[in-house]
Order: structure tokens, then C-alpha cells, then sequence
């Protein structure tokens, strides 16, 4: 197993911010792995979905993953929230090192990205309800991915980091 520290969960409960402070805190450098899709394909996730569909941007994460296992050492790694969901990102996620779930409710997740317009799987007439039903779906798969869970509603950023500093 690789020494990078991987954070999964659903989307707006704090990867990528705590990401970028853990990698600052730490010393080490951060991959986002939407970022890393957006940069190899020179479009973003929106426009990946738009035009692909989905389950071509699964695939893309898969690929990243793999990629990763090969390149990356000692790093933070922030995925998205629905890499998780493929059961062949498991194994890969399990090689890539400790994977710690960082668990919100649906109501942290809807007042954080309730204006926020990126999000795909968003876009429809009742984003609280897709949220309770996707997070219905994934937070089962999120627990067997994860080494570490940490119950991220009512921490902020910096409680988040301590403890997930104390793990490693």
C-alpha cells in the first residue's frame, strides 16, 4: 500500500478544502481527481457528463485511479464523491493507500451546494431529495471503502485535520 492519505464522500462535505489544508499542514502535495479528469480531458466535469454521460466519466476515474497507483507517493488525495461507487475503485482505492470517509448529513450537504450550479447530479427539481437518495445509496459503499471515518457536520476544517493527523 502507497502512503497517500484519500479522501472520499459525498460531494460537499469538505474533500477538497480539507485537502488543500491537510496538504499544506502536512507537506505534501494534493491531487483532486476531478481536477486531474478536467485537466486530461480539457473540459469540466459538467461538460464530461454533458456530452459522455456518466458512466463515461466512471470510467475516467477508474483510469485516473490506476494511473495514480503508478505515479503517486505520499499525497493527499481528494476523489469524487462517486468514485466510490464502481466496486473495482475499491481495490484500487485500498492500493492507493488510507482512505478516510469524511461523513456528513444531507442537510450540511444541500445548504453548502444549494446554489452552486456545477454539480451534475444536482440539476434537477429537488436537489435535497436526490441527495438523500444518492447518500442513501453510497453510504454503505463509503463505509466498506473506508479505513477511517470521521463525522464531518459539525467539525470545522481544522478539527477535521487534527484527527486525521492523530490517525496518521
Amino acid at each position: 500500500m502507497k502512503d497517500n492519505i484519500i479522501l472520499i464522500g459525498f460531494m460537499g462535505c469538505g474533500k477538497t478544502s480539507v485537502g488543500i489544508k491537510l496538504s499544506y499542514q502536512m507537506r505534501r502535495t494534493m491531487v483532486d481527481t476531478d481536477k486531474w479528469i478536467e485537466k486530461k480531458q480539457k473540459m469540466t466535469v459538467s461538460d464530461i457528463f454533458d456530452t459522455y454521460g456518466e458512466e463515461a466519466f466512471r470510467r475516467m476515474e477508474t483510469e485516473c485511479l490506476k494511473e495514480l497507483i503508478q505515479t503517486v507517493d505520499r499525497q493527499i488525495i481528494s476523489v469524487g464523491g462517486g468514485l466510490p461507487v464502481r466496486e473495482e475503485n475499491h481495490r484500487l482505492l485500498k492500493q492507493l493507500g488510507r482512505v478516510i470517509y469524511l461523513k456528513v448529513t444531507p442537510e450540511t450537504v444541500y445548504l453548502r451546494l444549494k446554489d452552486d450550479t456545477s454539480r451534475p447530479l444536482l440539476k434537477v427539481e429537488d436537489p435535497l431529495g436526490r441527495i438523500c437518495s444518492l447518500m442513501e445509496k453510497r453510504g454503505p459503499v463509503y463505509e466498506a471503502c473506508a479505513d477511517r471515518i470521521i463525522e464531518a457536520s459539525e467539525l470545522s476544517f481544522e478539527e477535521i485535520i487534527s484527527r486525521i493527523m492523530a490517525e496518521v
